[in-house]
């Protein structure tokens, strides 16, 4: 299918607020979007402005704004499976809650999972890049407790290796400029303060450098992200030691883009916000981003 699929995300959520609040401020040839979504959903929402088709995922939970729930969970995980079957032109969602995904019995720890389980193949890995215009981080790791971080020197050559490949033949920046952060405050201190940096991330950078990858050492992530703008792209080892600078830096900018499958996904920067679902009061901006990032 040559066109974009917009999933709505949680039904309880603000997915569908602001996809109908993008694609109306965006006013994009009908021809270019698909929405996967249930139109009891989107009607409850708000009114689209243009005749966009609408894939139909079954819904058969009522709308209860702000409520975590096993049918909303099924919705949104049958919704973003869906739209891998039908392999788009690229894929935007809306954002999920995941203890309602895991309520109805799909143990994912995000959608980035779903994508990676659903469209990987050939040793492929789903990678998380966020971007802010060109303040880019790459997480090392997604989603997991900081006690269970377990990287290896392999695992981080063969990401940096991944996002080389997608930085010159998707974004036709050729021998970009990667920054590493340390994985330890001030980077370890030579091994006083953590040996992460000394056993895996010079390894990996020296491997790297071997490979012709433009890439610092690792650096100290406290003062590393002032100079974001001198490098085509900071890789964090963490989700919050990435996503806390990007996100105070372009707040509801920031887009997740989802990198090293056949085909890209984005999303806005945030969750479900259910405190505020039903209230029309949501903004739209990290929606907006996320499609005008795969036009």
């Amino acid at each position: 299918m040559d066109k974009i699929l917009i999933t709505t995300g949680d039904p309880n959520g603000i997915g569908a607020e602001i996809t109908i609040k993008a694609l109306n401020e965006l006013s994009l040839p009908e021809d270019k979007i698909a929405i996967i979504s249930n139109r009891k959903i989107i009607n409850f929402y708000g009114r689209l402005n243009k005749n966009y088709e609408i894939i139909e995922v079954p819904y058969s939970g009522d709308i209860e704004c702000g409520k975590i729930s096993k049918e909303a969970g099924e919705f949104s995980f049958k919704s973003v499976r869906l739209a891998c079957e039908l392999k788009g032109k690229a894929i935007v969602t809306a954002p999920v809650a995941k203890n309602a995904m895991h309520l109805a019995g799909y143990n994912f720890n995000g959608q980035t999972e779903i994508l990676q389980k659903y469209l990987a193949h050939d040793g492929q890995l789903a990678e998380m890049l966020f971007v802010a215009g060109d303040f880019r981080v790459l997480l090392l790791t997604r989603h997991v407790a900081l006690k269970e971080i377990n990287l290896t020197k392999e695992l981080v050559v063969k990401k940096i290796l991944n996002l080389k490949d997608f930085f010159e033949e998707k974004l036709n920046i050729q021998n970009p400029k990667f920054a590493l952060c340390g994985f330890n405050p001030h980077s370890g201190e030579d091994g006083i303060l953590g040996i992460e940096e000394i056993e895996i991330l010079q390894p990996a950078v020296d491997e790297l450098r071997s490979k012709k990858v433009n890439i610092t050492n690792p650096l100290p992530a406290d003062t590393l992200f002032i100079k974001y703008s001198d490098y085509d792209c900071i890789i964090a080892n963490y989700h919050d030691q990435g996503l806390i600078p990007i996100k105070t830096v372009a707040g509801n900018k920031t887009v997740n883009m989802t990198i090293g499958l056949d085909v890209i996904r984005t999303s806005p920067g945030h969750g479900t916000a259910f405190d505020i679902a039903g209230k029309n009061i949501a903004d739209e901006t990290g929606m907006i981003e996320a499609i005008k990032a795969v036009l």
